[in-house]
């Protein structure tokens, strides 16, 4: 889940201000729509459902925001945001941190590059080097 909105936030973060505002907001409700129905499908009742959507929003929208502060995801708070999510306190080294944090600049680049309609409706194949 927290890759799909690593990636997602920036695909957000890439096509601000590009006058979509409709499409990334249906986009964003199907992605959470789908989330809530795999929820309920693992025979989550409502008040679980309800408590762990809102606790998925409020983790997206701090990665959404956190990459929106900056430029790269080189810097000092997206490094933090990567290690808060990801860090599990077993085996896991700075490398691997630094091989994530990578993989993410290299996505956001990818995406710059996009037509804002092929991103949007996934017509696009990212492979990382």
């Amino acid at each position: 889940m927290l890759l799909l909105f690593f990636h997602f936030a920036l695909i957000l973060h890439t096509i601000k201000g590009k006058k979509n505002e409709k499409t990334t907001q249906n986009i964003f409700d199907n992605i959470f729509q789908n989330i809530e129905y795999t929820l309920r499908e693992l025979g989550d009742g409502d008040v679980a459902v309800n408590k762990k959507m809102k606790n998925l929003t409020r983790i997206f929208y701090d990665i959404l925001l956190t990459i929106d502060k900056s430029d790269s995801i080189f810097t000092d708070d997206n490094f933090r945001l990567l290690k808060k999510y990801f860090f599990n306190h077993k085996n896991q080294t700075i490398i691997n941190f630094n091989k994530l944090s990578d993989y993410f600049s290299k996505f956001k680049d990818f995406c710059f590059d996009l037509d804002v309609k092929n991103m949007l409706n996934g017509s696009f194949n990212f492979i990382y080097k």
